[in-house]
């Protein structure tokens, strides 16, 4: 699945459709760098999820939880050294909780993420430095 976004708000779309296909316990492992609407995108899966709550970066927090029809943990790994310490935090506990894990700074984790992983890479269009491409790979496209 692919989505070409123009803008913030269609990035914050393509969440949202995105949140319409997940079921409780996906762990989405973000890819892109800074600046890429990583936390744009997770403004529209919690709109898609129905999590009320004004999205934010967990750059400081590492980990901010939105209620809604299913819950949302966004992990921002940016800060920790290696796997080892997203297990300190209760990675599993947040696992076996039913809501959906999306982590930002997947790669300094990928160790610890499940088999079936949902990955969302977003990165700049060639056509135009504003636009994005983001490709989801893992999720049912039915």
């Amino acid at each position: 699945m692919e989505f070409l976004s123009h803008s913030t708000a269609e990035t914050e779309a393509a969440g949202e459709a995105l949140a319409r296909r997940l079921r409780p316990g996906t762990v989405l492992a973000y890819q892109g760098g800074l600046g890429m609407g990583k936390t744009a995108f997770t403004r529209g899966l919690a709109r898609g999820l129905g999590c009320e709550d004004r999205v934010t970066s967990p750059t400081f927090t590492i980990v901010n939880e939105y209620e809604g029809r299913i819950p949302l943990f966004h992990f921002d790994m940016y800060r920790l050294p290696d796997a080892d310490a997203l297990f300190d935090i209760g990675w599993e506990d947040y696992l076996g909780r039913g809501g959906v894990c999306a982590v930002e700074w997947s790669e300094r984790v990928e160790d610890a993420l499940p088999e079936d992983t949902v990955w969302v890479r977003i990165r700049r269009s060639p056509e135009n430095d504003d636009w994005r491409i983001i490709s989801v790979e893992g999720v049912d496209e039915a």
